[in-house]
C-alpha cells in the first residue's frame, strides 16, 4: 500500500518522477503506475502536473519545430491571420517547392467545406505550381474568382493565370477576368472595367472570404516583365519611382504604398479584398521576393502568408 504523503513538497516530488519515467524513459501511464504503487488515474494527472508546474521542458527534435517557431514569431510580429512556415531545402533554389505543396492542401481544405465560401484566386508560378497539385474535386457550392486579368499583350492566354486550371480540376463556379492584365491606356482600362459583364465580377473578388495571390519582384527578372506585361523601360521607370513588388500587378514600394502612374494607371485587376473582413494570403519565398514580402506584411497587404524557413528568418532578422 503507497503511503507517499499528499503534500504539496512531496505532490511536486511525485510529479518530477511520473514526468521523468514518461518523458524521459519512455514509460507508459500503466508502467509508471506500477512503478509508483499509484493508480493509472492518478499517474495520468501526475505527468499533467509536471507539465503545468513547469518541471518538464520539452523540446521537439525535429525541422518543423523550428518552423512552428518562426510562424508563431512572424504571426506576433505582423498581427498575421495565417501563417505557415515549411521547412527550406537547402540544395534548392527553387521558389516553389514547399509552399507550393503548402498552399495547395490550404487550398484544398477550405475547398472542402460543405459551407459555400468565395475564393479569390491571383496568379504567378506559385500559384500555379500549387492550383496543378490540387486533386480533382467536386466542388459546386463554392465560388472561384480571378483578381487580375487572363489576356497577354498579344492576344493569347495569360499562361501564369491558373483560373481556367483550378475551374477544371474542382469544379467549382469560375469567374474569369476576361481583360488585358495592363490596359493600353487609363482610359481604356476605366472603359473596360466599367463593362456590364466585369462588374459583377468585380463586385464578387471584394466580397471574397480567402484570397490566394503570389508576391513578384521587380528586379532584372521581374515576372510582369519576362511575362512580356511591360516593357524595359516601364520597369525602369517602376524601378526608380521606388517600384519593389506586385500583387496581381499593382506595383508597391519598401512602404508598401502604391506607385502612382507608369502602369498603376492602367493595371486591370480587381483591388485586393478588405484585410478586416477576409484573408488575403501570399505564397512567397526567397531572397528576390524578401523585400516585397516583408513590405506586405508590414503594410498589412495581406494578412495570410506561406513561405519557408530561410525567408521566414529573414524577415524577422529585417525587424
Amino acid at each position: 500500500m503507497n503511503t507517499r504523503q499528499d503534500g504539496g513538497s512531496n505532490r511536486l516530488d511525485d510529479a518530477a518522477r511520473a514526468g521523468w519515467l514518461y518523458y524521459v524513459a519512455g514509460n507508459t501511464q500503466d508502467q509508471i503506475a506500477a512503478t509508483l504503487g499509484i493508480s493509472r488515474q492518478t499517474a495520468q494527472r501526475l505527468v499533467s502536473l509536471a507539465v503545468s508546474e513547469g518541471l518538464i521542458k520539452v523540446r521537439v527534435d525535429h525541422p518543423i519545430a523550428n518552423c512552428l517557431d518562426l510562424a508563431a514569431r512572424l504571426k506576433s510580429r505582423f498581427a498575421l491571420d495565417l501563417i505557415e512556415v515549411v521547412p527550406s531545402d537547402p540544395n534548392s533554389s527553387s521558389t516553389t517547392i514547399g509552399i507550393a505543396e503548402a498552399a495547395a492542401a490550404e487550398i484544398e481544405r477550405r475547398l472542402r467545406s460543405p459551407t459555400p465560401i468565395v475564393m479569390g484566386i491571383g496568379t504567378g508560378r506559385t500559384l500555379k505550381a500549387a492550383i496543378e497539385q490540387l486533386p480533382p474535386m467536386e466542388c459546386p457550392q463554392h465560388k472561384v474568382v480571378s483578381l487580375t486579368g487572363n489576356i497577354s499583350p498579344d492576344g493569347s492566354a495569360a499562361f501564369y493565370n491558373v483560373i481556367f486550371t483550378m475551374a477544371d480540376r474542382v469544379k467549382a463556379r469560375s469567374f474569369p477576368m476576361p481583360l488585358p492584365v495592363i490596359a493600353s491606356s487609363p482610359q481604356e482600362r476605366e472603359m473596360l472595367l466599367n463593362q456590364p459583364m466585369i462588374q459583377p465580377t468585380l463586385a464578387l473578388a471584394a466580397e471574397a472570404d480567402v484570397t490566394f495571390i503570389g508576391i513578384g519582384d521587380l528586379g532584372p527578372k521581374a515576372p510582369l516583365y519576362e511575362d512580356g506585361f511591360i516593357s524595359e523601360s516601364e520597369l525602369k521607370a517602376l524601378q526608380k519611382a521606388g517600384g519593389i513588388a506586385e500583387i496581381v500587378g499593382w506595383v508597391f514600394d519598401r512602404e508598401g504604398r502604391m506607385i502612382e502612374g507608369i502602369t498603376n494607371d492602367r493595371v486591370s485587376s480587381a483591388s485586393l479584398p478588405s484585410r478586416e473582413k477576409s484573408l488575403v494570403i501570399a505564397l512567397a519565398m526567397g531572397e528576390r521576393k524578401l523585400p516585397g514580402i516583408l513590405a506586405a506584411v508590414n503594410r498589412r497587404l495581406v494578412n495570410g502568408l506561406i513561405t519557408d524557413e530561410r525567408t521566414a528568418t529573414a524577415l524577422l532578422a529585417s525587424i
